[in-house]
Parts: structure tokens; C-alpha cells; sequence
């Protein structure tokens, strides 16, 4: 080490900032040393949680979610309790937190209520015809934009659909899984979009006018 440009060297790779050496951090990179969130079971709303893997029973049927990849401890309280906790986060990873809560309340209200997803047959000319067929399973679009096409969309797994008895053009779709649910809405709603039109113009779809839980 007789070299004093290798010295030189060697104290910048080792060197700290100063905020490090007075032994505070920046607001950006400061940890939290423990966080939690909680929410809380409904009546009648079965849940089991096994090594992050939930799964909650209704009168609607059975949801599960992994949440195997969050780094987080995840257990139900004796008090009706579910809890969620993690240790030293940064702001930004805290985040995950909320949403693990966000995503258990959803399986409550899918199972206690089901979700139901509205849509509208918006056309200018040639009238849109839907049909449903399979039992509820399978939606057939017709004359859109008066092309021959038959477009035929099938519902994922557990998610029904039916013609509105009191709106004119309306589909309701309707499931207990939130995701499917609205995975389904937007397979009908990519089905009927204009190619190759000025979209602005040539407003012609199905389109979603409003979602949401029922009302139990």
C-alpha cells in the first residue's frame, strides 16, 4: 500500500455520508422498526389464515388469496381481529399493508354481498344485440357496427351474467371475486372496440356505468 493514489482510493469506496456517521438518515430513506393495520371480521364470515394463505368463507361460497410473496406476518386475533404487521419498511413498502387489508375486505364483501358489475350497449346506427346463453356463462354480441361477426365471451369461473329486466341495453354481471368480476366486464368491453375509426367520433361500445358491492 505504498502507493498514495491506491490510498486515495480505498477511502472513497470506505467513506459514509454524513448523515449515516451522525447516525440519523434522510426523511426518504428513514425505517419504520414496526407498522400494523387491522380489520375486522364480519358476522356471519368464516376466515382461516394458514402461512399467509387466506381463506374466507360466506353464504356466497369460498375466496382464497396468496399472500405468500408480501413480506409481512398475517394472523387472526381471538377478538374477530385480522392483523397485519411488518418490520422495518420504508414509506413505500408500508404501502403493501393497506393493501393486503384492502384485498381481505374484498373477499368479506364478495362472499357477504357479491359484486355487480353494470354495463350499457352504447350504438349510433346499428343497433348492438346481446344475448345471453350457457346459462348465464357465455354473452353473444351481435351487429356491432352491423359487421356479421358473432363475438362470443365467455364469464370466467363463478361470474354469471343477465340482461336488464328494467333498463333497456344493459348487462349485469355479477360474482363473488371482485377480480373475476371485473375481468369479465372488461373482456365484453374489449370485445366491441372500433378499429381503425376516429374513436371520438365513432362512440359504439359496451362500457361499464357503474360497479360496486350489492346491496345486501
Amino acid at each position: 500500500f505504498g502507493s498514495s493514489r491506491f490510498g486515495s482510493r480505498l477511502s472513497l469506496s470506505c467513506c459514509k455520508p454524513a448523515a449515516c456517521i451522525l447516525g440519523t438518515q434522510a426523511p426518504a430513506n428513514m425505517k419504520t422498526l414496526m407498522q400494523e393495520e387491522s380489520i375486522k371480521v364480519p358476522k356471519g364470515v368464516k376466515i382461516t389464515i394458514k402461512s399467509k394463505k387466506v381463506e374466507v368463507t360466506g353464504k356466497h361460497g369460498t375466496l382464497s388469496r396468496d399472500f405468500k410473496h408480501m413480506p409481512i406476518e398475517l394472523w387472526k386475533t381471538k377478538n374477530g381481529l385480522v392483523r397485519a404487521r411488518m418490520y422495518f419498511a420504508k414509506s413505500k413498502q408500508l404501502s403493501m399493508l393497506r393493501s393486503v387489508c384492502s384485498h381481505i375486505q374484498n373477499l368479506f364483501e364478495g362472499v357477504e354481498k357479491q359484486f355487480e358489475y353494470r354495463m350499457r350497449l352504447v350504438y349510433a346506427h346499428f343497433p348492438i344485440n346481446a344475448n345471453v346463453t350457457n346459462g348465464g356463462k357465455t354473452v353473444e354480441i351481435r351487429n356491432f357496427l352491423g359487421e356479421k361477426l358473432v363475438r362470443v365471451i365467455n364469464m370466467l369461473p363463478g361470474v354469471k351474467v343477465e340482461k336488464s329486466a328494467s333498463t333497456k341495453d344493459e348487462l349485469i354481471i355479477t360474482g363473488p371475486d371482485i377480480e373475476l368480476t371485473s375481468q369479465s366486464a372488461a373482456l365484453v368491453h374489449q370485445s366491441c372496440l372500433v378499429k381503425k375509426k376516429d374513436i371520438r367520433k365513432f362512440l359504439d361500445g359496451i362500457y361499464v356505468s357503474s360497479h360496486g358491492a350489492i346491496e345486501a
